[in-house]
């Protein structure tokens, strides 16, 4: 049975459903490969050692699980 995206990654499948983004790859401005944003601007970043998705999505996960309790 395969895992979705939706139940490996639920903080970030609620984070970018109601409250924000997130943006993959680098761009002029970040050299990391992922990060998550809303309307007030940058709220985490990987860390240059992220170097596969799966680890930077987990990573995020991991951070969005204590920003949304802070939330609540």
């Amino acid at each position: 049975m395969r895992t979705t995206f939706i139940q490996a990654y639920p903080n970030i499948t609620q984070w970018i459903e109601r409250q924000g983004w997130i943006e993959l790859g680098h761009d002029e401005y970040s050299y990391s490969l992922l990060r998550c944003l809303d309307e007030g601007g940058l709220i985490w970043e990987s860390r240059p050692e992220h170097t596969q998705i799966d680890e930077a999505l987990q990573a995020l996960e991991d951070a969005l699980d204590d920003l949304l309790k802070e939330c609540v």
